[in-house]
């Protein structure tokens, strides 16, 4: 029978990918050692290596990399016209499919 899905924090994951840099045990030791599947370790090992300049990273820098609120708000109000014009066109085309 399967092991029911179990989710672990964010500090269990960087505890057990910085043993696993570490390097101070093999990956099936700290599979053993932390009851994880050696895979998921070395999941959790190599995003934390590729993430780990976002830990450095000013306060500028984090708002920098996030969407640009002007930019998508002029998106929705561009959709939100082309959406009302296209339900007019179909009102008025008078087919019975057409109207909804």
């Amino acid at each position: 029978m399967k092991r029911p899905r179990r989710n672990h924090s964010a500090a269990f994951k960087a505890k057990v990918a910085i043993a696993a840099i570490k390097g101070d045990q093999t990956l099936a030791a700290l599979a053993e050692r932390f009851d994880v599947h050696p895979n998921q370790i070395t999941q959790w090992k190599s995003e934390l290596l590729q993430r780990a300049g976002e830990v450095f990273a000013t306060a500028a820098e984090k708002r920098e990399s996030g969407p640009d609120i002007k930019t998508l708000h002029a998106k929705i109000g561009q959709l939100t016209l082309e959406n009302d014009f296209l339900s007019g066109a179909l009102g008025r085309i008078g087919d019975a499919s057409a109207k909804r």
